[in-house]
């Protein structure tokens, strides 16, 4: 949906103002939670004093956890409502940013502010918490995408592009638009300095993940200890091949990768870190995945 200056200003702070109802509303929920876990405490420990269960304190036990349950899912359905609303407001201000790039007006970022965005684009990319079962969805993490899948405008992908002597490297570009006829996608070359746009097949572009997978609870959608991957160099905006040598251990840490290069005695650099948004599943030059 297209939206006009005042347009998304206007739906981002209908957009703000229920997010800051969902917050209040979730803190009364925590408070209403902690009195009910601190009565189950209490309950242990005076079965604990007595050395008993009495029917009467195991129905009171049950009335109190079946309590904490509703409590725990009436907190969880706010947050999860909260984090739609967040989401919502980085799609109107990503429709917004690409409205004008496409109208002329694409603002140009020194390369320190770009480096400080991509980490930031990195630490605030949605995590995925799913229900108790749920498998993370492609694109979460290490779990690749759809046959299917079409990256949208906007989105951030890594494209095998040729350099000016011919040789390619794979890049951090966005998605400007998708040809479905031609299955041909144009993307620009995230660097600023650069101001290149390329035209490539499906194969020569890899979508980055769109959300995080928690270690916690989803370690299966992380890339395991050795695997061979691309990741983004830090400081830079390309991928280069790298070993897994240590995983994320939580949501908010990063993989630490040991890039190729033949200056260092064991062929590898000295360990270093690289969000999940930037380790990629490992492709040869003519952009087909290996395991």
């Amino acid at each position: 949906m297209a939206y006009s200056a005042d347009q998304a200003a206007f739906q981002v702070q209908e957009r703000l103002k229920a997010l800051y109802r969902l917050v209040h509303d979730i803190h009364d929920e925590r408070q209403q939670s902690e009195h009910n876990l601190n009565s189950i405490e209490k309950a242990h420990e005076k079965i604990s004093a007595e050395e008993r269960v009495s029917p009467q304190y195991q129905q009171q036990l049950k009335n109190l956890y079946t309590a904490a349950v509703a409590d725990a899912e009436r907190e969880e359905d706010l947050i999860r409502k909260a984090l739609t609303k967040v989401n919502e407001i980085r799609a109107i201000r990503n429709e917004r940013r690409i409205q004008a790039r496409n109208a002329g007006n694409k603002e140009t970022i020194r390369r320190g502010a770009l480096m400080k965005m991509l980490l930031s684009s990195a630490q605030t990319l949605p995590l995925w918490v799913g229900k108790p079962g749920e498998k993370a969805p492609p694109l979460c993490g290490a779990i690749p995408m759809e046959a299917s899948y079409i990256a949208k405008p906007g989105d951030m992908v890594a494209a095998l592009v040729k350099g000016a002597e011919e040789e390619e490297n794979w890049i951090l570009a966005e998605v400007v638009s998708y040809n479905g006829a031609t299955g041909r996608y144009e993307v620009d070359d995230i660097d600023e300095e650069q101001k290149d746009r390329h035209v490539l097949s499906r194969r020569r572009v890899m979508p980055l993940p769109l959300m995080r997978a928690n270690p916690e609870t989803d370690h299966t959608a992380l890339f395991p200890k050795n695997s061979v991957v691309m990741a983004l160099y830090p400081q830079t905006t390309c991928f280069y091949k790298a070993l897994v040598n240590a995983l994320p251990s939580s949501a908010t840490e990063e993989y630490e990768v040991l890039f190729d290069d033949p200056s260092y005695a064991e062929g590898y650099s000295p360990p270093l870190p690289v969000a999940q948004r930037y380790v990629l599943a490992i492709r040869d030059r003519k952009g087909h995945s290996h395991s």
